[in-house]
């Protein structure tokens, strides 16, 4: 498909459904241009992921940049944006995480109105299970600083959560349920539809969505970024973006800029599909589990990293036994799910847990990594504090404590209080 090829975008609607429908669906338009690189862009954006795709939208809707190019060394939405378990949610408790993440809530849930298309965005609800005196004192501090925020939360006791979830092993005493917070605006999405839904906007505002084009270096000179080389040819460039998660060492090393970023895989599993019983989003405490129901049926689910530095988009067996474990312990029933399978995403962890969204020391490069477990909730937030900071080159006033340098003074955003380990995040 050459980049003329398409016509003017179509409006999805209800009444083109049933249209298309009746006329053998022979009518649709593609959702984007398959264009070839032009020699030179004012931005060129490393990375066809969630981030990216929406950095390059919010950039030419709020700040009216088109002359850009997105540039994916796979296809749009074969990374992480395509490898989580779709969770979406506002529960932060540090100041700056929590006012960036309460405003990607708040465009999640204008997302599909502002896209024209469907993300199946579900605020089903989300809760987080204590097992103790202490994780309760512990999450009434993180209600409170949810509800400081202007998000919504949720105390419940034991019986509480019985009403909810009554389908949980109360009667365990190794990791027994005191209770939980409930988050009723959280949920989840559809995780590819999210990274299809920004590449349609961008495209239809002019950006150039360029597949198949590895980056392998970035030009530099005088102190400023000047372009890209790419398996498709050099492309100059005003202004270069790395948003590349796992692999944002690696592409930065091609700037000579060494990271505090360490890559690990974290894997997910899916059952077959299943009749409705799981309707929220269920965090266990304990056991770092988590698991939603996708509208096809099947049970989404995961837990910790694997603990060990990869570069690898697959796992090892012992955490496989773990996950499964601890989904055991909290809710014994899904022993009799088949599991279908299973998937390694790449985590460019941070020594503090949280994201960086900051200029580099080369003038016109910038970064955006270190979501750590963060990633897919934070698309739409990441997006638009990414193209200002790309536009303005000023940083948003929600993305102000991501800044590179925290790890040289020490202004950390230790979101888990787990120290500066970057695999325990």
């Amino acid at each position: 498909m050459s980049q003329q090829d398409t016509g003017p975008p179509m409006r999805y609607s209800g009444f083109n459904v049933i249209r298309q429908g009746l006329s053998g669906n022979k009518g649709w338009t593609p959702a984007w241009r398959d264009p070839a690189p032009k020699a030179e862009y004012d931005v060129v954006i490393i990375g066809g992921g969630g981030h990216g795709l929406s950095t390059a939208y919010y950039l030419a809707k709020n700040h009216g940049l088109t002359n850009i190019a997105v540039v994916e060394k796979g296809y749009l939405g074969g990374g992480n944006i395509g490898r989580n378990t779709t969770i979406v949610r506002a529960n932060y408790f540090l100041p700056g995480n929590s006012e960036f993440y309460s405003h990607s809530l708040k465009l999640w849930e204008g997302l599909e109105a502002d896209l024209n298309y469907n993300v199946m965005h579900s605020q089903r609800g989300l809760i987080n299970l204590f097992h103790s005196d202490g994780q309760r004192d512990a999450f009434v501090r993180r209600g409170n600083a949810m509800i400081n925020q202007g998000d919504d939360a949720i105390l419940l006791d034991r019986e509480g959560v019985r009403k909810h979830l009554p389908y949980l092993d109360f009667e365990q005493t190794r990791f027994p349920i005191y209770g939980g917070l409930l988050h009723p605006r959280g949920g989840s999405a559809r995780h590819d539809a999210v990274a299809w839904g920004y590449a349609r906007g961008a495209d239809q505002r002019g950006v150039d969505l360029i597949q198949n084009c590895e980056v392998t270096g970035i030009d530099v000179s005088g102190g400023r970024v000047t372009g890209v080389q790419t398996t498709r040819g050099a492309i100059r460039a005003k202004k270069v973006a790395i948003i590349v998660a796992g692999r944002s060492s690696q592409v930065a090393a091609m700037a000579g800029m060494r990271l505090p970023i360490e890559s690990h895989v974290l894997q997910a599993f899916v059952t077959e599909g299943l009749k409705p019983v799981i309707d929220h989003v269920v965090s266990f405490g304990m056991g770092h589990f988590y698991i939603s129901q996708s509208d096809k049926g099947g049970l989404v689910f995961g837990g910790d990293l694997d603990f060990y530095a990869s570069y690898a988009a697959r796992g090892n067996l012992p955490m496989v036994e773990h996950v499964m474990e601890a989904g055991m312990t909290l809710m014994p029933m899904i022993g009799r799910a088949k599991v279908l399978r299973s998937w390694g995403g790449i985590m460019d962890m941070s020594p503090d847990g949280s994201p960086i969204i900051d200029k580099t020391g080369i003038e016109g490069l910038y970064l955006d990594c270190g979501w750590n477990y963060g990633g897919f909730k934070a698309v739409p937030a990441s997006g638009w504090c990414m193209a200002h900071l790309v536009a303005t080159d000023t940083p948003h006033e929600y993305a102000a404590r991501f800044r590179l340098d925290r790890f040289r003074t020490g202004h950390l955003l230790d979101e888990e209080g787990t120290g500066s380990q970057h695999n325990l995040h």
